[in-house]
């Protein structure tokens, strides 16, 4: 198995085991739709991630900083450390200009 299945894998656990890692339904009843859902969750946060590490790159780039070939090559948008996913969350549109939410400074204190 490669790195990038791998990564693939262990996010998918990640969001599966969110919830204790049970199929809540009897396979006829249900368990097809909760591996489109978390087929669904994974491609979303695959996608989230690569629209935030391309801005992200974007602004270094901006800043002077030069982001060469073999490194832009090791990013992946499968990193999850920073998703929490216990619990429920509203998903609200809140830029309906398309715009992302603004990074974060790394260099600033945490909130």
């Amino acid at each position: 198995m490669n790195r990038t299945s791998e990564g693939r894998h262990a996010l998918a656990r990640s969001i599966f085991f969110g919830r204790l890692g049970d199929f809540r339904h009897a396979y006829r009843e249900g368990m097809e739709d909760q591996l489109g859902a978390l087929g669904m969750a994974l491609n979303a946060v695959v996608w989230w991630n690569t629209l935030y590490m391309d801005a992200a790159v974007k602004e270094l780039e901006a800043g002077g900083l030069t982001i060469s070939p073999e490194i832009r090559s090791r990013l992946s948008p499968l990193v999850h450390e920073h998703i929490n996913f216990h619990g429920r969350y509203p998903i609200v549109r809140s830029h309906g200009d398309g715009s992302l939410r603004p990074l974060r400074d790394p260099a600033a204190a945490e909130e």
